[in-house]
């Protein structure tokens, strides 16, 4: 029965994702890549003052459970970023039954299709980026990986698995749930996660409205992974106002940095973006933009 109702909510997101998509920019082009014989997906968009001469940075923005990269460029909004600060930005779909809707990722323990049918979705992001080095000038100290929920889940598997890929990640909502972990090189850490998320919950375990029997790791066990590994001072500088909680680690080896940002009383949503991820999905807080810190944080933290 859960896992009917797990179908029906998540055909309805996708349903919901397309009425209420941001309008596709000329440059928008969806992409199609087979990798393991499977034919996959991706929305890119580059932007209008894109100059082949110059190492340009890269940013993947990876969507929640069940929903799609239509959806996650609409929750986001990474394409008027994009637009005003000179990056390419993708936007991977995932796995599923179904051609385009209820799609999941392969981040370790979570979720569902992807982990199931045990999708190599890391080796279809190295074809991915591979494709975009071979077509466009991209920085390879400037790639970086984001994403919602399962996406959120996902981008701290890239950093485990193909850390000599990316520089930096950005999680909203989305914790480290890949026992395997065993990064190659330091990484920076941006994480963003409501207090009182029932789907993914911030200590961790297994949430009350979550539609999979995960049971996820907490934000501080993720936080604490990445401070250790990435050899950071344990004393944060801290800032709290209206309903977030900010603490920075910025001395780390090799330059790299970690932020957490705790949105005391937040759910499972992206802050500041434009409503609910979907039907399941929560209100953001409006009190912060998690897609302009993310970029804020990338652009800051290169691939040492």
């Amino acid at each position: 029965m859960k896992q009917i109702l797990f179908a029906l909510l998540a055909l309805t997101f996708s349903l919901l994702a397309c009425s209420r998509n941001v309008p596709a920019s000329s440059a928008d082009k969806t992409v199609v890549l087979t990798h393991n014989n499977i034919e996959r997906t991706y929305i890119l968009h580059v932007p209008s003052s894109y100059d082949e001469s110059k190492p340009t940075p890269l940013v993947l923005a990876f969507h929640g459970g069940g929903g799609n990269a239509e959806n996650q460029r609409r929750v986001s909004g990474f394409n008027e970023l994009s637009d005003e600060n000179g990056f390419i930005v993708a936007y991977p779909n995932g796995t599923g039954r179904l051609e385009d809707t209820i799609l999941t990722w392969n981040g370790g323990n979570c979720c569902g299709y992807a982990v199931a049918n045990n999708i190599d979705d890391v080796g279809f992001v190295r074809a991915l980026v591979a494709e975009l080095q071979s077509q466009y000038n991209i920085d390879p100290k400037r790639i970086y990986a984001t994403g919602f929920s399962n996406g959120g889940i996902m981008s701290y598997r890239l950093v485990c698995d193909a850390a000599d890929i990316f520089a930096a990640i950005g999680a909203v909502s989305g914790t480290l749930n890949y026992d395997q972990c065993e990064p190659s090189e330091p990484v920076s850490i941006i994480h963003f996660h409501g207090t009182d998320d029932t789907h993914l919950p911030y200590n961790g375990g297994k949430g009350d409205d979550s539609l999979t029997q995960a049971d996820y790791k907490s934000v501080d066990e993720t936080i604490d992974f990445w401070l250790n590994f990435d050899q950071c001072n344990l004393t944060a500088q801290s800032e709290n106002f209206d309903d977030v909680q900010h603490e920075t680690y910025s001395v780390c080896a090799n330059g790299v940095g970690v932020e957490l940002y705790a949105i005391i009383g937040g759910k499972h949503a992206w802050p500041g973006s434009d409503g609910p991820a979907g039907p399941n999905g929560d209100e953001p807080s409006q009190s912060i933009s998690a897609s302009k810190l993310i970029w804020e944080f990338f652009a800051a933290h290169p691939k040492p």
